[in-house]
């Protein structure tokens, strides 16, 4: 069903990407305005 979801997204030119779950990721975040807010558990 997932496949099937991509593919007709792909087909009405949506941009859609696909990866692996869980595979780890380098992310990076560049905070632009007058607040951060961090939350802690």
């Amino acid at each position: 069903m997932y496949e099937y979801f991509v593919r007709q997204c792909k087909e009405l030119d949506v941009n859609v990407e696909t990866g692996i779950f869980g595979a780890d990721m380098q992310v990076s975040l560049v905070n632009d305005g007058p607040v951060t807010f961090q939350l802690e558990t």
